[in-house]
């Protein structure tokens, strides 16, 4: 039995949701907000961030990296031609390379910053920087967004997926990350054609219906959200 410790809108978060929906596995969530600081929580991660799954148990694994290479170690070689880390080196370097990019670079420069300041800061404390969203820091996540999605264009134009011929994990981790963006109604789909068509496709799959279920209280998504055909 799989536990996943995670935050509806965590990027990271979502991403290993979508990997472990891919891969077929059942696992039972438990929302954690991470400023809370919980000593329970802090047992199973002191970092104190999520996600954090454990399997049957066992040693907790931390974070999206260490979660991606677990599963893909205990699980992909089972999944044949549908396994999201290729077998060749240089196209798993390129893989790890993209989810890199996504999880961190495109969530440090803008991903990241409309998550905390237009959701998480709705639910945090004044004490540990609830409150108004800082609108000089999304002015730089919207300034920074088109940068990313040229490259991401980029790479959707000369490749079947981001990261080659096959889809991998390189494509959920900045399908996650867009998810979040996009439920703001922060990503600038109409200068990208070729970024729209490729997230249209991969947020068509199974894994991915649980997340476009998913509302905060009080913020309705924007119209491209949930529509398949956006």
């Amino acid at each position: 039995m799989l536990t996943l410790y995670h935050h509806p809108f965590s990027p990271s978060s979502r991403f290993v949701r979508l990997i472990l929906g891919e891969y077929g596995a059942n696992f039972e969530m438990h929302t954690i907000n991470p400023w809370e600081r919980r000593r329970e929580f802090l047992m199973l991660n002191p970092a104190g961030t999520v996600p954090v799954l454990i399997e049957n148990g066992g040693t907790p694994v931390c974070g999206p990296y260490a979660i991606m290479e677990y599963l893909d170690e205990t699980r992909g070689y089972a999944m044949g031609d549908r396994r999201l880390m290729p077998d060749h080196p240089e196209l798993r370097a390129e893989t790890r390379r993209l989810v890199e990019w996504g999880l961190r670079k495109f969530d440090d420069e803008v991903a990241g910053h409309f998550v905390r300041e237009r959701i998480y800061k709705q639910d945090m404390p004044r004490s540990v920087g609830g409150g108004e969203p800082d609108s000089a820091i999304l002015r730089v996540a919207r300034a920074n967004i088109h940068h990313h999605m040229r490259y991401f264009g980029y790479l959707a134009a000369s490749r079947k997926w981001l990261g080659g011929d096959r889809l991998s994990f390189a494509d959920f981790a900045l399908a996650a990350e867009l998810s979040c963006a996009d439920y703001l109604g922060e990503v600038p789909w109409d200068t990208e054609e070729n970024v729209k068509a490729w997230y249209a496709r991969v947020k068509s799959r199974p894994s991915f219906r649980p997340l476009l279920s998913e509302k905060m209280l009080g913020m309705p998504p924007s119209m491209t959200y949930a529509d398949l055909d956006f």
